[in-house]
């Protein structure tokens, strides 16, 4: 009997005699992909119940390594769970930080990772989280402009060695435009919310309950 190739439903392809129900042949599912594909660029790894993460593009288990690599080449992907297609992308990226957070050198330290999760819940937590990626953007793009002027200056010959040895020249000059930037939005930030008090002030005007008692603290117009 010849062998061909199926995929079971919510189950990597496998070699099985060309018989039985309720199988869909891998041909036909490939042209579904096809199609899919065709519409987005994204790599699709399905995760199994037994923990075990399948890349659909190379058609091959992978590991959390290999995802933290795919992270690190940019590559655009998307981890689904392979029965119910839940998306399970920042549950393995999550995976990844607490590994890096744990096994290497940590990132954050215990006050912060205190402070971020003082926010769950709280009022500002989808200003905070907005606020932490713009600033994680920003310094990828101060970082990015860094290299490319170095590659200016230095050329094609600049490789990995070099450039750790210039960022470490460099760090003390990065630390103090990152303070600077960070005292900038820290002083934007306080008048932000004095207009926002002053609106607010503006607002309860015109309710016959009066207004709320101005900041003692706060000179008066």
């Amino acid at each position: 009997m010849a062998a061909c190739t199926w995929a079971e439903p919510g189950y990597p392809p496998v070699l099985t005699p060309c018989k039985g129900a309720g199988r869909i042949p891998l041909n036909v599912l490939a042209s579904i992909m096809t199609q899919t594909q065709s519409t987005s660029a994204v790599r699709l790894i399905k995760k199994y119940p037994n923990r075990r993460l399948y890349d659909t593009k190379t058609s091959a288990y992978i590991t959390l390594a290999d995802v933290k690599q795919l992270v690190l080449d940019s590559e655009t992907f998307q981890v689904v769970d392979a029965k119910s297609g839940d998306d399970l992308t920042r549950s393995i990226l999550l995976q990844i930080i607490l590994e890096e957070e744990t096994g290497g050198v940590p990132m954050f330290s215990a006050t912060a990772l205190s402070q971020i999760i003082r926010f769950y819940g709280h009022a500002m937590q989808g200003l905070m989280g907005a606020f932490l990626e713009k600033n994680i953007q920003t310094f990828m793009e101060i970082q990015d402009r860094v290299a490319e002027q170095s590659k200016g200056l230095y050329g094609p010959h600049f490789g990995p060695e070099a450039w750790t040895q210039f960022m470490n020249v460099q760090t003390p000059v990065l630390q103090n435009m990152m303070n600077s930037y960070i005292d900038q939005s820290k002083n934007l930030f306080v008048q932000m919310q004095d207009q926002m008090q002053d609106q607010t002030r503006g607002m309860f005007n015109v309710f016959p309950f009066g207004a709320p008692p101005s900041d003692p603290g706060k000179p008066r117009k």
